[in-house]
C-alpha cells in the first residue's frame, strides 16, 4: 500500500510542479514587496511582442533586451540598458538591439524567474530582475556578452565612432 502511494506521488509530482507557480505567486501587477514569478521553461525562445492589448491578453513576450511582458505585466530589467530597436540613433544601435533582444529571448527560453521589486521605473514599467535557472542575472549576461551596458549609463555608446 505504501509503495503504491509513493508511485502515485512520484507520477503526479511533475504535473503538480508545473501548476505550482500559478498557485503560489502574488499578482505582479500590484507588487507590494519583492515577489517572485517562476515560469516553466518553454520549448523555444520567448516570442517577440507584437499587437496591442498585451495586458488584457496576459502576454508573455520580449520587447527588447531590457523590457518585456510577463502575463500581461510590462517590466523593465534592473541595472541594465540595451540598445534601442524602436527609435535607434543609428543603424548599428538597431542591429545590436535586435541581437540583445534575441539573446534575451534565447536565455529566458531555457527557464527563468522574474523577481519583482515592487517599484516602478520610467514609463510606469514594473522594475524586475530576470533570474535564469542557473542563477545568473540575464541582464548581467547581456553586459558580459557586450549586448548591454550597466544602468545608469554614460550615454549611447553604440553610435559613437
Amino acid at each position: 500500500m505504501l509503495l503504491a502511494g509513493a508511485c502515485i506521488v512520484a507520477f503526479a509530482a511533475p504535473f503538480a510542479a508545473r501548476q505550482l507557480p500559478e498557485l503560489v505567486t502574488s499578482s505582479p501587477a500590484v507588487p507590494t514587496a519583492p515577489a517572485v514569478t517562476t515560469a516553466a521553461p518553454p520549448a523555444r525562445p520567448l516570442p517577440v511582442c507584437s499587437g496591442g492589448n498585451r495586458a488584457a491578453r496576459k502576454l508573455t513576450c520580449i520587447v527588447d533586451g531590457d523590457t518585456g511582458w510577463e502575463r500581461g505585466v510590462k517590466w523593465r530589467a534592473l541595472d541594465v540598458d540595451t540598445p534601442e530597436i524602436g527609435k535607434p540613433e543609428c543603424a548599428a544601435e538597431r542591429r545590436l538591439g535586435e541581437k540583445a533582444r534575441d539573446r534575451l529571448r534565447q536565455l529566458m527560453g531555457s527557464g527563468y524567474t522574474i523577481e519583482w521589486t515592487g517599484g516602478k521605473g520610467k514609463f510606469g514599467r514594473e522594475l524586475a530582475r530576470v533570474r535564469l535557472t542557473d542563477g545568473r542575472d540575464a541582464g548581467q549576461v547581456l553586459i558580459q556578452e557586450g549586448l548591454s551596458q550597466p544602468w545608469p549609463n554614460e550615454g549611447n555608446k553604440w553610435c559613437r565612432n
